[in-house]
C-alpha cells in the first residue's frame, strides 16, 4: 500500500510547498542576522567609545578639553570633503546618465554603461595611487593659477601648496569614486521615466532637451536625490584614497588650496591606529562611532527619500 505525504495546508485550503517554507524561512534568517550585526557593530562602538566621551581634559590626543573638541575637526573634514566631492560628481553623474540614456546610440551606450560599472571595480589604494601620482602634479598649476587670480576669494586664499595634495585634490579623487555608483542609479531612474510623457513633448513640438526637462528629470527627483544621498554615504566612508592624498590636521579652515587641510574621521583612523595605545584608541573607536552614526542618518535618509516614491519600483 503506497502512502501519500500530507502537505501543511494554510488557512485559505491552498498546499504549502516544502521549499517555499525553507525559502521563507532563510530570507528571515538572513533579514535578522543583517539586523544583529548592525547591533553588534553599534553596541561594540557604545561601550569601546565610553572611556573617550568622559575623559578628563588633557587626556586625549591634541590635549583637546573632551572628545567633542577632539572629534570636531575631524568631523568637519569628512563632511566638507564629501560636500566638495559630490558638488563636482552631481551634474557628471547626471550628465552621463542622460547620455548614456537619452542621445548616445545604443552601442556606444552599452560600452559606456560597461566602463562606467567597471569604474566602481577599481580598488580605493588605486584611486589613491592616481592623486598622489598623476592628478596632484597635473592640477598643481592650476592651483597656482587660481591663488594668484582668486587668491581674494576665501576658498582659494594662499599659500598655495606646492605638491597639490590638497582637500580640494583628495575631493576631485572622491568625486571619480562616488561617479559610479550615482550614474549607475541614475540611469536606471531615467530608463524608467514613462514614455508616453516623453513621446507627447516630442509630439508637442518639444526638443529633445526640452523632453528631458519637462517629462524625464521631474520624474527622477527623487531618484537623484538618493543617488546624491548614497553617493554622499561612499564618500564620507572612504579612507585609503584620501589618507594618501591628503597632508592632514587637526584644523577646521575652508581654503581647499593650501597644504595644511583638515583630515576625515576614517582617514585619521587607518593614519593613527596601528600606534595608537590606551585612551588614544578609545578616542578613535568613538570617532569610528560618530561616522557611524552619520554614515547611518544618511543612508536611512536616502532609503526614505526613495520610498515616498512608488513609481521607482527597482529600489523599492
Amino acid at each position: 500500500m503506497s502512502t501519500t505525504a500530507v502537505r501543511p495546508v494554510t488557512g485559505n485550503g491552498s498546499k504549502v510547498r516544502v521549499g517555499d517554507r525553507v525559502f521563507a524561512t532563510t530570507t528571515v534568517v538572513a533579514g535578522s542576522l543583517i539586523l544583529a550585526i548592525l547591533a553588534a557593530v553599534a553596541i561594540f562602538l557604545v561601550i569601546q567609545a565610553l572611556p573617550a566621551l568622559v575623559a578628563k581634559p588633557g587626556q586625549l590626543p591634541g590635549e583637546a578639553a573632551n572628545f567633542w573638541q577632539y572629534v570636531w575637526p575631524l568631523v568637519f573634514g569628512t563632511v566638507w570633503a564629501a560636500f566638495l566631492a559630490l558638488l563636482l560628481a552631481t551634474p557628471l553623474s547626471i550628465g552621463i546618465a542622460l547620455f548614456i540614456t537619452h542621445y548616445a546610440p545604443r552601442r556606444l551606450s552599452q560600452t559606456l554603461g560597461y566602463i562606467i560599472d567597471l569604474l566602481a571595480a577599481i580598488p580605493s589604494v588605486v584611486f589613491g595611487l592616481w592623486g598622489i601620482v598623476a592628478l596632484a602634479p597635473f592640477v598643481q598649476p592650476f592651483y597656482q593659477w587660481l591663488g594668484e587670480n582668486l587668491g581674494w576669494f576665501p576658498l582659494f586664499a594662499p599659500p598655495v601648496s606646492g605638491t597639490g595634495r590638497t582637500i580640494l585634490t583628495a575631493a576631485i579623487v572622491l568625486a571619480v569614486m562616488v561617479i559610479p555608483i550615482m550614474t549607475a542609479i541614475c540611469r536606471e531612474i531615467f530608463l524608467q521615466a514613462p514614455r508616453l510623457h516623453e513621446e507627447a513633448a516630442l509630439a508637442l513640438g518639444a526638443t529633445k532637451w526640452e523632453m528631458v526637462r519637462m517629462a524625464v528629470l521631474p520624474f527622477a527627483r527623487s531618484g537623484i536625490i538618493s543617488a546624491i544621498m548614497l553617493g554622499l554615504g561612499r564618500a564620507l566612508g572612504e579612507t585609503f584614497a584620501v589618507a594618501m592624498v591628503l597632508s592632514p590636521a587637526l584644523v577646521v579652515k575652508f581654503a581647499v588650496l593650501q597644504a595644511q587641510n583638515p583630515n576625515t574621521i576614517a582617514a585619521n583612523i587607518a593614519l593613527q591606529f596601528p600606534e595608537a595605545t590606551g585612551l588614544s584608541v578609545n578616542a578613535l573607536v568613538a570617532s569610528g562611532l560618530v561616522l557611524f552614526a552619520v554614515t547611518l542618518l544618511v543612508n536611512v535618509l536616502a532609503r526614505w527619500i526613495v520610498s515616498r516614491r512608488a513609481a521607482f519600483s527597482g529600489a523599492n
